[in-house]
């Protein structure tokens, strides 16, 4: 679990590292690589959780910081939209929120499981809502799935969290070192994918637009 939560924070730092260099460089050269930015990091995040049983641990891990990277790309307009202090705040309030929750996914003896495929369906359910609010444009849709979106993922946080330990202690027990890296890496893929998620919804309220 160590591991999952270093290689995460990892992830973090290069994503952070990347888009505060991408924001100081001319707003039309980032334009033309957020879109191709885009489809690599969802070439690279389906193919790195579909194939990562059969990759080494370091291309793995590698792959993981490239997605990371790409991922600094594209959320680069954040910082043409909100100011730096709302981005700072939005940082921190999520990284509270989610470090409690994932505390709670990794102690409680409670079953977490049972609320997968609730969380799940919650996950699609926003999706499909976002999709039709970009057609109608309602303020009051935007704001009730950016409100449900925090939700979601402050539960898929303590699920996920679960999850992992289940998977680590499985891994452990059969001790191949090659599998426990693995599982690190998609582990801290998740919780990665966790924190950005609920950083944009919390950034949504809490960012502070730019006038």
């Amino acid at each position: 679990m160590r591991r999952v939560y270093l290689w995460m924070t990892a992830g973090l730092i290069v994503t952070a590292m990347i888009a505060l260099v991408a924001q100081s460089l001319p707003v039309t050269l980032m334009s033309v690589l957020i879109l191709p930015a885009i489809i690599v990091e969802l070439i690279v995040v389906i193919g790195l959780s579909a194939l990562v049983q059969r990759m080494s641990p370091t291309i793995a891990l590698l792959a993981f910081l490239f997605y990371a990277a790409l991922n600094g790309i594209t959320l680069t307009p954040i910082f043409w939209v909100y100011t730096r202090t709302g981005i700072a705040f939005s940082f921190f309030a999520t990284a509270s929120m989610f470090a409690a929750m994932t505390i709670i996914g990794y102690t409680t003896r409670t079953d977490l499981t049972k609320f997968g495929s609730l969380l799940m369906m919650g996950l699609v359910g926003m999706i499909l809502a976002s999709v039709i609010n970009l057609f109608f444009a309602s303020s009051v849709l935007y704001w009730i799935v950016s409100f449900m979106g925090v939700l979601l993922f402050v539960g898929l946080t303590a699920y996920d969290t679960q999850r992992i330990k289940t998977m680590t202690m499985q891994v452990m027990s059969e001790g191949n070192t090659d599998v426990e890296s693995r599982v690190g890496v998609i582990g801290a893929l998740r919780l990665y994918l966790d924190f950005i998620n609920l950083f944009l919804l919390i950034l949504r309220f809490a960012g502070g637009r730019r006038k």
